[in-house]
């Protein structure tokens, strides 16, 4: 396989891609975000990058805490207007269609529309240039019921979750396999 060397960059990733919410003194912002990750089993953790000069990154330094809402590929129009658009002038909710629903933990809305909603306290943070890196201890877990498959997993084809690729929206695509398949088939694994 050739290979050819491109200039250094993050966009050759595909990500993929999630709605975060905040709220502090009365005022709630919803944003797109396809810097997202697990970063920890135990306690669990997931982090978002988030540049400095939007209005999430303000309301997440006063609120400490955040919400991270996985949407569907049937509401990529929503997602993509909530990245384009500052919520310190709009009603960003009212603007995509979306609808605030309140968790259990965190003052920041749930997005009723996404299958999957993480509630996050931040745990810590690292400025690392461009953008803040804000690390989420998860304190409560929503996930729609018909999203749900086996041993409690995600079942991706109910849920239909999509990524970001190089400035564009891409479908996730089929099953290729379990975890650890190979090399149980391989018996690598006593």
């Amino acid at each position: 396989m050739e290979k050819i060397v491109k200039e250094a960059s993050t966009l050759f990733l595909p990500k993929p891609v999630a709605l975060i919410t905040t709220a502090h003194g009365g005022r709630d912002n919803v944003m797109t975000a396809a810097w997202v990750n697990v970063v920890c089993m135990e306690p669990p953790q997931v982090a978002v990058a988030v540049r400095e000069s939007r209005f999430t990154h303000e309301l997440l330094k006063a609120s400490g805490e955040f919400v991270v809402n996985i949407p569907t590929r049937d509401i990529w129009r929503a997602v993509d207007i909530c990245g384009m658009v500052s919520g310190r002038d709009r009603d960003k909710f009212r603007l995509a269609g979306l609808t605030r629903e309140r968790g259990r933990e965190a003052e920041a809305p749930l997005v009723a529309e996404c299958p999957l909603n993480i509630e996050c306290r931040v745990s810590a943070e690292l400025p690392l240039g461009s953008h803040t890196l804000f690390v989420g201890l998860v304190l409560a877990v929503h996930l729609a019921g018909e999203c749900e498959g086996e041993r409690g997993a995600v079942d991706v084809q109910a849920f239909r979750p999509f990524v970001l690729n190089h400035r564009e929206y891409w479908d996730m695509g089929s099953k290729l396999g379990r975890y650890g398949e190979t090399a149980s088939e391989l018996e690598v694994i006593p």
